[in-house]
């Protein structure tokens, strides 16, 4: 038996051919905002022909690119009448595909450099607490996006790690020497550059906590910040050009990548 194909919803019909007008009364064909959106034409095409509910992200940057002042924002909403999409899992999809990431760590290490042992400390630690069911779900979740590291084309990965996120025993010792470990294999990766803040630094761009920058297959950036209670994306230009500029000064202020190498075999024999 075969399964039939799930009708569009007349809110997705709506906000497709909205997004469609307003692109072709710029004279825009879907391959010219491709090139100011973090999404293919492909993409463009399913969300216009209703094939798609995009998420927040996605409507963020084509009422941005489209300059349609927030109107394509609110249409979006009769899409999600029961709350907006995960930001998280449009980040993961954009990060599978990325020809780029730029990462801030301030107060825990990014999945891609965690090991298995501590992605399962971490999600233990997690309030309200997780059954060990959904821990195993969450870390194998989590180790699949490491793929990342060794896709081919290669990726280009920058991360400038905290001090302090270093020094967290998250899961006792043996754990946090494991991660110590991995961290140094990661650094030797020839796409991978990975960099030390130490808390000795008197100045400190990074005072505003985490983010990424996310270089899309069509060289579009997005900024992507987590926080407490959610997460977001920037796309705006002005955003992404502040926060190019404060990554920039990030990295100039910490240790260069063979200074940070050495730091992290200090912590590992105990002389840090």
């Amino acid at each position: 038996m075969t399964q039939r194909k799930k009708k569009p919803s007349p809110a997705a019909k709506v906000f497709g051919a909205q997004s469609r007008m307003m692109r072709e009364r710029l004279g825009w064909t879907m391959k010219d905002l491709e090139k100011r959106v973090p999404y293919t034409e492909s993409m463009i095409a399913k969300v216009e022909r209703a094939e798609r509910v995009p998420k927040p992200p996605y409507v963020v940057a084509v009422d941005e690119a489209l300059a349609a002042q927030g109107l394509l924002m609110e249409a979006a909403k009769l899409l999600w009448e029961d709350g907006p999409p995960e930001w998280t899992q449009e980040y993961l999809e954009l990060e599978a595909e990325a020809l780029a990431l730029h990462v801030y760590s301030t107060h825990i290490l990014h999945g891609l450099l965690q090991t298995e042992d501590f992605a399962r400390a971490v999600f233990r630690s997690l309030r309200p607490s997780l059954d060990e069911e959904e821990v195993e779900r969450a870390v194998q979740r989590r180790l699949a996006t490491q793929q990342l590291l060794c896709r081919k084309p290669a990726p280009r990965l920058a991360f400038v790690l905290e001090e302090a996120v270093l020094r967290k025993m998250i899961g006792g010792r043996e754990v946090w020497e494991g991660q110590l470990r991995h961290l140094l294999k990661c650094a030797a990766l020839h796409n991978v550059q990975l960099q030390v803040m130490p808390t000795s630094r008197e100045t400190n761009a990074g005072v505003d906590g985490p983010m990424v920058l996310l270089e899309t297959p069509n060289h579009c950036v997005v900024g992507y910040v987590e926080g407490q209670r959610g997460s977001y994306f920037l796309s705006d230009p002005e955003d992404i050009s502040q926060l190019n500029h404060v990554y920039g000064t990030i990295q100039s202020q910490a240790l260069d990548p063979e200074a940070s190498v050495a730091f992290i075999e200090r912590l590992l024999t105990g002389e840090q």
